[in-house]
């Protein structure tokens, strides 16, 4: 099983419906580590690393567009190297 690391920006209505928690829940749920951040420009940054099966089907589930109360319009992501251990899945301000 190899391991990867993506980091995405998901843009739409994703700020203040809850976007950052349902993210948290279904990667926590995937066995996911890394983290969602609401963005100056109204998007959401999410890292997301572990088992490359698990964070394509993450991927797949925001592109899907992510809880039922957000309109996602795009995402955008590329491979990502953390300079920090990410255990867990956080929500930063």
């Amino acid at each position: 099983m190899s391991r990867v690391c993506i980091i995405a920006w998901v843009h739409g209505r994703v700020q203040g419906v809850g976007f950052r928690y349902t993210t948290q829940q279904e990667a926590r749920r995937l066995g996911v580590t890394g983290y969602a951040k609401n963005m100056d420009d109204g998007s959401v940054e999410v890292v997301a690393c572990g088992e490359a099966e698990q964070v394509e089907k993450l991927m797949k589930w925001l592109k899907e567009g992510g809880p039922r109360s957000a309109r996602v319009d795009r995402v955008l992501s590329e491979p990502h190297r953390s300079r920090e251990e990410l255990t867990g899945f956080s929500i930063r301000y």
